[in-house]
């Protein structure tokens, strides 16, 4: 200290120290203006996701959590998964949910529309009503590979305008109510759009939606949806919502207690305890349980040899991916379709057939030595930024390494990586989700037509694998169900024998909110993976705990 003030007599030692505070505060200031502040009156629900953006704003190539978010709040369908309570449906923009009738030697399906639906929109465009040429259109748009990523589900169904409020999809073959209803839901290409041009970016439309909220756009550090005045059940209760991204886990549970309303979780046991300790909170953990799998590209070395592929399946311990999780958030499942599906194998179906590959790193590394890599080899691969991804591609990092594959990981944001592993041929890839039924599971993730950047109608084929195409056209074309989940079987087990994807597990969803957000319906399964938000959804204002009253 006496040689600092030998250097800086007292009256520069002062205003040194000023100068450091004033470039300290001008570093962090920034960071606090950019802190939302908790106004407890505003009527305006604020949603944080654990991702860093949308990938799309476009229903039909909704593929990531937080895009099926978004449609959900802008969008509907003829049908819709019951808030809440999926998988059970009820009508939308239809009338009813019809039976399917034979006409002309053919399986119809006829919607009656309501009307008096109108699109989103201000001045003109807000009197666009829902009419059976617009959803023509919608469908035109979903059924065309280059404008929507659903578009091989639809092969084989045709559709007609009857009058300006009647619509009949034709189905050849035919299909059961099961396979076929989702297609027409408000989930993937079910949801109805209408195109604005603007003439400045022709290759660009904006959509518009029918939904209880309608986008604004993003202004500076959020995403914000205004309600939709004329929302056909009804003005919503919120005002609007405004989206906020926290992709960093540290950052989640202070923005959670500090500003947010409703909160994606982490699917982990001590997140939620630490949520339950924080004053207002409670915590809604749900279906619909997204499956998670390890697809091996069978077109590339070294995943082409199929020692290769066996190979790791003995060096993984599917346990210690379920941990990092715990056993009331995640269970192991031992066929891309899980159990609780038709034509889901279950763990004793598949040990009987002696395809579980339990843990043997002896087994392993013999397996690898045969087919040429005694020392193993190094592979590069994309993961996540999203925690429930990340933490699967650690573990599988640690488990591989221990038979000498090393992985290299490279960390993307969770938008990117979905792009990334569609547009790019990696050697394998770690997924999760949920599909509707086991048709759309074997379809869009084993059907050849469905190979990334390869197929006639590219969608998560990561495999690029075609050895069960046969039985999944039967399965889709069989009338029996009985029959058709014994052809399902038959497609799994092809799969495991084959060892083209490795079972993980499935994973609940868990939510924080407040106690003060009425979510304005029972919370037990929803398709759009959150406990959702409509025009039945409220705050009660003030907000508690924010210090402010009206």
């Amino acid at each position: 200290m006496t040689y600092l003030r030998y250097i800086f007599p007292p009256y520069r030692l002062r205003a040194l120290t000023c100068l450091v505070f004033a470039l300290v505060l001008a570093t962090v200031a920034p960071t606090l203006a950019q802190t939302p502040r908790v106004d407890a009156r505003a009527n305006v629900l604020r949603l944080g996701l654990n991702v860093s953006g949308f990938n799309t704003r476009d229903p039909h190539y909704a593929a990531s959590f937080a895009d099926r978010i978004l449609a959900d709040l802008v969008f509907n369908g003829l049908i819709r998964f019951t808030p809440g309570q999926a998988p059970n449906l009820e009508p939308d923009l239809a009338e009813n949910i019809p039976e399917p009738q034979i006409i002309n030697g053919k399986q119809t399906w006829t919607f009656f529309l309501k009307k008096g639906i109108y699109f989103q929109g201000e001045g003109p465009l807000r009197r666009r009503e829902v009419t059976s040429e617009a959803v023509l259109r919608s469908f035109k748009k979903t059924m065309d590979p280059r404008r929507s990523a659903y578009a091989g589900g639809y092969q084989g169904i045709f559709i007609q305008a009857l009058d300006r409020y009647t619509v009949r999809f034709t189905v050849d073959p035919p299909q059961s109510p099961l396979l076929f209803l989702p297609k027409v839901a408000d989930y993937a290409g079910g949801f109805i759009t209408a195109e604005v041009h603007d003439p400045r970016e022709p290759e660009s439309p904006r959509l518009l939606g029918t939904g209880p909220f309608k986008i604004l756009g993003q202004f500076d550090d959020r995403f914000v949806l205004t309600a939709h005045d004329h929302y056909f059940r009804g003005r919503p209760q919120l005002d609007g919502i405004e989206i906020f991204f926290v992709p960093r886990p540290a950052d989640r549970l202070p923005a959670f207690r500090d500003y947010l309303d409703l909160m994606a979780g982490e699917s982990n046991e001590g997140w939620v305890n630490r949520v339950m300790a924080l004053d207002h909170a409670r915590v809604n953990i749900l279906g619909v349980q997204e499956t998670a799998t390890l697809h091996f590209n069978t077109r590339k070395p070294p995943f082409s040899d199929i020692r290769v592929r066996k190979a790791v399946a003995y060096a993984l311990d599917r346990e210690g991916f379920v941990h990092p999780f715990g056993e009331t958030m995640a269970q192991s499942i031992f066929s891309p379709v899980p159990p609780y599906m038709p034509g889901g194998l279950s763990r004793d179906n598949v040990k009987a057939m002696g395809l579980d590959y339990p843990t043997n790193l002896d087994k392993a590394r013999k397996l690898l030595a045969d087919a040429g890599y005694p020392k193993g080899f190094r592979i590069t691969t994309v993961a996540s930024e999203l925690d429930q991804y990340l933490k699967n591609a650690r573990t599988l990092e640690a488990q591989l390494a221990r038979v000498g594959i090393q992985l290299d990981l490279v960390l993307a944001g969770h938008a990117r990586m979905h792009k990334l592993i569609r547009s790019q041929d990696y050697p394998l890839v770690l997924y999760e989700a949920f599909r509707p039924n086991t048709d759309e599971i074997l379809s869009r993730f084993f059907h050849s037509e469905s190979s990334v950047i390869t197929g006639r109608a590219p969608a998560t084929n990561f495999s690029h694998y075609d050895g069960i195409d046969a039985l999944i056209e039967k399965a889709r074309g069989e009338r029996i169900t009985l029959n058709q989940i014994k052809l399902w079987e038959y497609a799994q087990i092809k799969l495991l024998e084959d060892m083209v994807v490795y079972p993980l597990h499935f994973r609940q969803q868990a939510f924080a909110r407040k106690d003060y957000l009425e979510l304005g319906h029972p919370v037990t399964a929803a398709m759009a993976l959150y406990p959702q938000i409509t025009e039945k959804t409220r705050l009660i204002l003030p907000r508690p705990g924010t210090g402010e009253r009206p």
